[in-house]
């Protein structure tokens, strides 16, 4: 479980078909193996540990074809940048919302503009996904816990603020992009909840 606070910021250094290897900033002894870390928002289980040769710690992760088919990790090539997160430990702040890291979907970037000092983004994800996002709802977005400002059909924005834009790889984000998109679990719950609710 994580909260979508983003912790470091890894880059790919290596992959192999399904493996891909992730350079960051976490020490090594801190690293488990079978450990579960959010890359870009997707929770993968670490199978590999060793020293960069640039002070860094690099982890290896297998990805399934599901996960591909779901994710924008087939788009990862060496150099690419992705948010990361440690897994919740039993008394850490909850400093965003509760992220299972199970991505749903791509959500493809409309339009980026400056709003005051922050950013606004609008995304557009896909009709069965829409219906889970909420006005002042949260959703995970590459890995980042944010509040919705505003939902239009299969569209819905938010605003990002400069710490977000510096901490995160949300800075080199272009229109175009499409970004893992997780919803919100209690959305989700809800939703069931209607669909399985008996008939009076």
């Amino acid at each position: 479980m994580f909260t979508g606070i983003v912790t470091d910021i890894g880059e790919v250094v290596a992959r192999d078909a399904g493996r891909i290897t992730i350079a960051c900033h976490y020490p090594a002894e801190s690293i488990a193996l079978g450990a579960s870390i959010a890359c870009a928002g997707c929770c993968l289980t670490v199978t590999e540990v060793r020293a960069h040769n640039d002070d860094r710690t690099a982890f290896s992760v297998d990805v399934s074809n599901e996960t591909f088919a779901l994710t924008n990790l087939d788009t990862w090539r060496p150099g690419s940048r992705i948010n990361l997160e440690r897994s919740l430990k039993l008394g850490d702040e909850m400093g965003g919302h509760m992220v299972a890291g199970h991505v749903d979907g791509v959500a493809k970037i409309l339009s980026i503009r400056p709003d005051g000092d922050s950013v606004r983004y609008v995304f557009e994800v896909a009709p069965e996904l829409a219906r889970f996002v909420a006005r002042k709802g949260s959703v995970a977005l590459d890995g980042t816990s944010l509040t919705v400002n505003e939902v239009e059909g299969d569209t819905f924005g938010v605003n990002l603020i400069p710490h977000t834009q510096k901490v995160t790889t949300w800075g080199a984000a272009r229109q175009g992009d499409g970004v893992n998109f997780e919803v919100d679990l209690m959305a989700r719950y809800v939703a069931r909840l209607g669909e399985t609710s008996p008939q009076r």
